[in-house]
């Protein structure tokens, strides 16, 4: 976020994006997306001991500092943009959510505080848009006081590196929210090798693994639809960054790279491409400022806010990876530029929570229920 914001969430950017440039700099990135884990634990220790970072937004009676979803939405703006392989997302952006939307008290004292201190790396299968049919990817049945699930799923971020997994399962009675927590037995977890390695995103297959539940036993379908649409406004911030970081690689480029002895920059075509870029990005920023914005509100059109953001955010990251591919000609293919990292984790991260397309359907489902939707002028001293 770059404009609209206060001077403590000012402070907050810079602070992470020093820490970032020092903990985390592209040869850092390089090495550990090619690493066996996909992310280094003494990193991840060190961004919740030396700054906070997973705490951040967590209830300070779990050991964190109870700030918003605009604070992390800063956060979240600059780790795309450095492209910090750490399972943030999924731990912060998704699990966290999940756990308070669950309501249980007991689970929330039990994992967050372990989450906030940088002791755990959380998860929740809860990647794909749920509708309909699939609630019954997973079973979960009695044994015991407690719970085994069965069933696949099939795309989890960072299942390899979490000490809990938290599932949505079908019962007899309903449909409820389960955590598992790992390694256990019953679990099998494949992750295969994708484009963007930036990410690790797994196959989970659950053969009567051990469980407990989390919340009310039907409350499952409530908690996806408090929880999602929060985690896909992070997301959408995380996309932000990342376009915002093509741009500026493109920019730079421009400015620098001669032919016919003049910068190219210098040239219509790549001015226009800049400029139609810079106009994506300030685009995107400015809906998913006003997605984690309806977060923090628990505003009544959040889910539809949060469906427009992600795909207007996932459209923006794409075309300007893209883009900066172009502007650098050649160079922009090799193996040896961060701007290939950038356009695979643009397709990587459209695939998560639905498509942008999906995201369009949905919007046009819910815009009538909701009336005329969010509104669309910005509030004073907001982003223009």
């Amino acid at each position: 976020m770059s404009a609209g914001v206060t001077a403590e969430q000012r402070e907050l950017r810079n602070a992470v994006r020093a820490f970032v440039e020092k903990e985390s700099p592209e040869a850092v990135v390089r090495a550990t997306m090619e690493s066996d884990r996909g992310h280094d634990p003494a990193l991840w220790l060190h961004m919740a001991e030396g700054i906070g970072l997973q705490g951040l937004a967590i209830p300070e009676e779990y050991g964190g500092a109870g700030a918003g979803y605009v604070e992390q939405g800063v956060v979240f703006e600059e780790l795309g943009r450095a492209l910090v392989c750490a399972p943030y997302l999924a731990t912060v952006g998704l699990a966290v959510p999940t756990l308070l939307a669950s309501g249980d008290t007991d689970a929330a004292a039990r994992w967050l505080p372990e989450i906030a201190a940088g002791r755990l790396v959380a998860t929740a299968a809860l990647t794909g848009e749920r509708r309909g049919a699939d609630y019954t990817r997973v079973r979960a049945t009695r044994s015991g006081r407690g719970w085994q699930l069965s069933g696949i799923e099939p795309h989890v971020l960072d299942a390899g590196e979490a000490g809990l997994l938290l599932v949505v399962a079908r019962t007899d009675s309903g449909t409820g929210l389960f955590a598992v927590e790992l390694p256990a037995l019953g679990v099998e977890i494949v992750a295969p090798r994708t484009s963007d390695l930036t990410r690790r995103v797994a196959r989970v297959t659950l053969a009567g693994a051990p469980a407990v539940a989390v919340g009310a036993p039907d409350a499952g379908p409530a908690i996806v639809a408090d929880a999602v649409p929060r985690a896909a406004a992070l997301l959408a911030c995380e996309q932000v960054g990342g376009a915002a970081r093509s741009l500026e690689l493109a920019v730079e480029h421009a400015r620098t790279r001669v032919q016919f002895g003049r910068p190219i920059g210098s040239f219509q075509a790549v001015k226009h491409r800049c400029a139609d870029m810079l106009v994506a990005v300030e685009g995107a920023r400015s809906v998913a400022w006003k997605a984690v914005q309806a977060a923090d509100a628990d505003a009544a059109d959040l889910t539809l806010v949060a469906h427009i953001a992600r795909a207007v955010c996932t459209d923006a990251y794409i075309r300007c990876a893209s883009d900066t591919v172009q502007v650098h000609g050649g160079i922009g293919y090799t193996w040896e530029h961060p701007a290939h990292l950038h356009v695979k984790r643009s397709r990587g991260a459209a695939a998560l929570f639905g498509t942008s397309q999906e995201h369009r359907t949905l919007v046009g489902e819910l815009a009538p229920v909701l009336g005329a939707g969010p509104g669309t002028e910005p509030e004073e001293g907001h982003m223009r």
